[in-house]
């Protein structure tokens, strides 16, 4: 592989990691937001007898932003649930060969199943434009639907740096 070819190849992966990244902690400062809204909520149900429907979904929305963009931000800092028992101990090459291992067999097939499978259920949404079914709720629900697409989405991005950097690591002498 040339010089040039490599760089470019850093510069992509580089890319790849800094759009998840930078997703990543922007959606991680949604959960402040949701926490205060939350507390909002509480204090006007059950302190002045108000509520709007809005309010609420709209702290579902939150949450399921937070948890469906920054999953991949999770993957990439290693903040992701893993049974340690046998990884933990482990040499830095046993660890690329486990995370590429999973990397290639569960999470591609696993972000892939969720496209092809949410592609029609989103596109349905899409269609309708789709909205709350609650009277006075949001009339955003397509879009909530659409993190169904983003979330297997950032995981493929990030699936494909993790393979590299794996692939990268094994590849080195020890």
């Amino acid at each position: 592989m040339g010089l040039e070819q490599a760089a470019n190849q850093t510069v992509q992966q580089d890319l790849a990691a800094r759009i998840i990244s930078i997703t990543g902690r922007g959606v991680a400062w949604l959960t402040l937001f949701m926490v205060l809204l939350t507390f909002s909520i509480v204090v006007m149900r059950y302190g002045f007898n108000l509520g709007w429907i809005w309010l609420q979904e709209g702290v579902t929305y939150l949450h399921a932003t937070v948890f469906m963009v920054a999953a991949a931000w999770a993957f990439q800092t290693d903040d992701h649930v893993r049974v340690d028992i046998f990884y933990r101990g482990n040499s830095p090459r046993y660890k690329s060969m486990v995370n590429l291992a999973g990397t290639l067999l569960f999470l591609v097939p696993f972000s892939l199943f969720l496209i092809i499978i949410g592609w029609n259920y989103v596109a349905a949404s899409w269609e309708t434009m789709e909205a709350s079914r609650e009277a006075g709720g949001l009339p955003l629900v397509f879009l909530l639907k659409s993190l169904i697409l983003v979330l297997p989405a950032l995981l493929l991005l990030q699936s494909w740096s993790t393979a590299r950097s794996c692939i990268r690591q094994l590849g080195k002498d020890d």
